[in-house]
């Protein structure tokens, strides 16, 4: 099949450091199409990947040469834009949260049921080798039945990861983020957890609150910027989950599942980034790969996998309908 032409809408970091290079350096991508409500923008990409820049989202979209979109603007407006991409017949790979709301993923959902395009939503952990290597474990029961949980996410905040660092980031807007922490990073160990356990999270009860940040003017931004949960499973798994914009350390990403004959421990050692430690005390230590975090920009996977399925007409490993059970999840914890 010949390479295929994509567009990005949104150039801020997402697309400079994750989406761009990766569609880059995918060898059935032939040129990349950049718009941004920010002229400059969409041109320092443009020039950066040698490609080309849009000047409206309409003439992106009419583009007959453009196959497929990333849509990287910020989470208010996901509805529209993945919305009106699908229905103009591009394929669609969506920034995580899929939408602000439920009610407004059912927009995105149904244009991708009328256009009969593919829909794949960012939610990039489930690409990482020692997630996979966890699933793996998990599906062969070799440490039995999984009973409990905890994970969770949390770094020194968004404002420092923008193209233009400031307090002033659409993070901590209500209008904008709408969920705060809980959507930027805690949506990702919620669909974690569903894709490691093969399961549904029913049952919340939460923390949440604006503990530390500030917005440019000083007051306590509008969203949440840590939460605290107690969660329970279709299956009848309990767990406990934290994310945070106040951790003013390192970054913490860890995951540990505990089963009927061991425990899976993710991501609390740097050099052994999976750790198994057996009922009977023999541990089994992996090293896979160096984690991913904002300062340290690896291959995610994910660009490869969308274009795959474009190419090869496959499912998407992170349907429509995947993240909208994540965004359910989260609604609950902020409600």
């Amino acid at each position: 099949m010949e390479p295929i032409n994509v567009g990005i809408i949104g150039c801020g970091s997402i697309t400079k450091f994750r989406h761009a290079p990766e569609y880059k350096e995918n060898p059935y991508v032939n040129e990349i199409v950049f718009y941004d409500r920010n002229p400059e923008r969409s041109k320092e990409l443009a020039a950066a990947f040698n490609g080309r820049v849009a000047e409206t989202i309409d003439e992106l979209l009419a583009d007959p040469s453009i196959v497929a979109i990333s849509d990287c603007s910020s989470n208010e407006t996901h509805h529209i834009n993945s919305s009106h991409a699908l229905l103009k017949g591009k394929h669609v790979l969506c920034e995580k949260p899929i939408a602000n709301t439920v009610q407004h993923a059912e927009e995105i959902l149904d244009a991708q049921r009328q256009s009969g395009k593919k829909l794949m939503v960012d939610h990039n952990q489930r690409f990482t080798r020692v997630h996979q290597k966890t699933k793996e474990m998990i599906e062969s029961k070799e440490l039995g039945d999984v009973l409990t949980f905890k994970t969770t996410f949390g770094h020194q905040g968004p404002e420092g990861w923008g193209v233009d660092p400031s307090n002033a980031t659409w993070f901590f807007k209500k209008d904008r983020s709408h969920s705060g922490v809980a959507g930027d990073l805690g949506i990702h160990k919620i669909d974690l957890i569903h894709y490691l356990l093969d399961d549904k999270i029913v049952d919340v009860h939460s923390f949440h609150g604006a503990l530390d940040k500030v917005d440019e003017n000083g007051d306590p931004i509008e969203v949440c910027d840590n939460v605290v949960c107690a969660l329970k499973t279709e299956k009848g798994r309990i767990g406990t989950a934290s994310f945070s914009w106040t951790y003013y350390g390192a970054e913490d990403n860890t995951t540990t599942i505990y089963c009927q004959e061991g425990i899976l421990k993710i991501y609390h050692d740097q050099t052994h980034q999976l750790i198994v430690e057996y009922k009977n005390g023999e541990v089994a230590k992996y090293e896979l790969e160096a984690i991913q975090t904002n300062d340290n920009q690896t291959n995610t996977g994910v660009i490869d996998e969308f274009v795959d399925c474009i190419i090869h007409d496959k499912e998407p490993v992170v349907t429509g309908k995947d993240a909208m059970s994540s965004l359910e999840v989260i609604e609950e914890i902020i409600s």
